[in-house]
């Protein structure tokens, strides 16, 4: 399916506002090839003082030439004020549909980004997918405007002709005998400026990829060397729009002089009046204007297209950890985990995990624990399928994942992560994220449940208080209290631990780690942990190196064996 056609699935559900305009552009037109005419009656026939026989004597009865000429001026001004009037609500009409199909791709698109798996966001830099959800969308609102246009310059086109064949056939060949020369200007240039308006979007992504990156001097010479590429794209297609400009002109220009030659010599010859010369001169106009539009309007629609295929690229790809169509949704679990000779890797040819074999119990708190590259936070993204496993099973309450539905998979689960995700909107609005209808006073009692209330009502506005981007405008300490809270509120079956104190201060992570086993009372909780001091003492840990599991146990057992664990232990001088 072409770009094109993928597009007019999102104008559907407005045919009949898009029936509307179509209707108020033929007004509009209309209106517009009479605005020559007044002034031809005026030359042709008021000032040579023929008016009191002239043609529209007989709807005006016998008058002076002054009236007439009033009378005609005062057509000119409504019939102008009349097609500007229509052409405004036409505008507002079309920029209405074009905004209301922009605004239905834009969420489509960002929903579905959010559907696709970490696979897909890991291949990719996260500036890219924000430009094409805040930029790249933007294309489908233009290449609809741009589609009316050229729906409303064609028929001027082809009523402008039939007006100017009945008055002067040979003007009008003559007029027409350029056009051919022009479609093949449209044609060169046209492929040449989608090639290089996909390069000037690509070269922008990765500029804004660097200014979110961010690492002072050596950040600072890759957006100077990206925005160099960026401009030099830019000036191509400046060149070439600007050569293509002037090549059109150039024959609008030669057809318009010919045209004024050959009419020059009708009028003199008396086959033409001068009423009627102005009338055709002001056709070609109406002719030549459209057409030379039309030039820019297609260059317009091809960088346009080259962005909303960037769009549909997303679209179109394929999810990695579909939704089975058996799949079977959950509103409850006791969260009994296993994983049965799970191997995973992101590339066929190299595998994280290897043969995992862990069975959780219901309520059991588990801590993988390992060095860098062990493979835990991997295995720990299998639970809520970000990923799949690449053989194997994740069984919840002895049903394979695969089978129950990813958003009632993800209903169970709360996440803690090392850095959390804040959204640059209130603190009340961030911990009622799992559960938009909580009341105010459920809101409060999670947050008082995660020692947050306090410092929440020291800052002036409280709950309705701004965290900023990404919660810059709060501590480390206090993001995390919030993402906590937010468990809480949420009150799911599992949890999901991940580094969740890595970046506290050791005064901070002890605070911290109190709210956390209260949260994790009652629940199935995976935790993963660089920080042997913080899970040494839990109940059951899992030991991985290489992929492998190599040890389960408790803390102590575990030191006793001298293994892969007493080697982390004692590395971490907890002897």
């Amino acid at each position: 399916m072409t770009v094109y056609r993928r597009i007019l699935v999102y104008f559907r559900p407005f045919l009949w506002e898009s029936i509307l305009g179509v209707l108020l552009t033929l007004a509009g037109i209309g209106f517009n090839l009479l605005k020559p005419w007044p002034f031809k009656v005026i030359v042709d026939d008021v000032l040579p003082g023929k008016a009191t026989h002239a043609e529209f004597v007989r709807y005006l009865g016998s008058v002076s030439a002054p009236t007439a000429i009033l009378i005609l001026c005062l057509a000119i001004v409504a019939i102008n004020f009349l097609a500007g009037l229509v052409n405004l609500v036409m505008n507002i009409v079309f920029v209405k549909v074009g905004l209301q199909a922009l605004l239905k791709l834009r969420t489509e698109l960002y929903a579905y980004l959010h559907s696709l798996p970490l696979k897909y966001h890991d291949s990719r830099r996260s500036s890219d997918s924000s430009f094409r959800v805040a930029y790249d969308s933007q294309s489908i609102q233009s290449l609809y405007n741009k589609s009316t246009f050229i729906f409303q310059s064609v028929f001027t086109l082809i009523s402008t002709f039939l007006v100017m064949l009945k008055m002067d056939w040979e003007l009008t060949v003559i007029a027409l005998c350029i056009l051919p020369l022009v479609v093949f200007a449209i044609y060169y240039y046209a492929n040449r400026v989608r090639r290089q308006s996909t390069t000037i979007q690509e070269r922008e992504s990765a500029v804004l990829s660097t200014v979110q990156e961010g690492r002072e001097d050596f950040e600072v010479e890759q957006l100077r060397l990206r925005a160099h590429e960026s401009l030099r794209a830019s000036l191509r297609l400046t060149f070439t729009t600007m050569n293509s400009a002037l090549v059109v002109s150039t024959l609008m220009a030669l057809g318009m002089a010919a045209v004024y030659y050959i009419g020059s010599r009708h009028v003199l010859s008396g086959s033409l009046t001068l009423g009627s010369l102005f009338v055709l001169s002001s056709y070609l106009q109406m002719l030549y204007m459209p057409i030379e539009a039309l030039t820019y309007t297609v260059w317009a629609m091809e960088t346009a297209a080259a962005g909303a295929t960037r769009c549909f690229e997303v679209l179109n790809r394929a999810d990695d950890v579909p939704d089975a169509p058996h799949a079977k949704a959950i509103t409850s679990t006791r969260g009994e985990i296993a994983f049965e000779n799970v191997q995973f890797g992101y590339e066929e040819s190299r595998l994280i995990l290897k043969n995992i074999n862990v069975r959780i119990e219901s309520g059991q708190t588990v801590a993988f624990v390992g060095g860098t590259g062990a493979g835990k936070s991997t295995l720990l993204a299998l639970v809520p399928r970000f990923y799949d496993p690449t053989a194997g099973r994740v069984l919840l309450d002895g049903v394979d994942l695969r089978d129950l539905t990813k958003k009632s998979l993800r209903n169970q689960i709360s996440i803690v992560l090392q850095d959390t995700l804040l959204f640059s909107t209130t603190i009340r609005e961030n911990i009622a994220y799992g559960r938009p209808n909580a009341t105010e006073a459920e809101i409060i009692e999670a947050a008082k449940r995660a020692q947050a209330h306090d410092f929440i009502m020291q800052i002036p506005e409280g709950y309705q208080s701004q965290v900023g981007e990404r919660g810059n405008h709060l501590s480390v300490g206090q993001r995390q209290r919030i993402g906590i809270a937010r468990a809480f509120l949420k009150n799911a079956p599992i949890l999901l631990l991940d580094e969740p104190t890595s970046a506290l201060d050791s005064t901070t992570e002890a605070a911290i780690m109190v709210t956390i086993k209260e949260l994790m009372q009652g629940r199935t909780t995976l935790i993963i942990t660089h920080r042997i001091a913080t899970v040494h003492d839990m109940e059951k840990l899992v030991v991985l190196k290489n992929g492998e599991v190599v040890e389960i146990g408790r803390g102590d057992e575990l030191v006793a064996r001298n293994g892969t664990y007493a080697e982390l232990y004692h590395s971490a001088n907890l002897d």
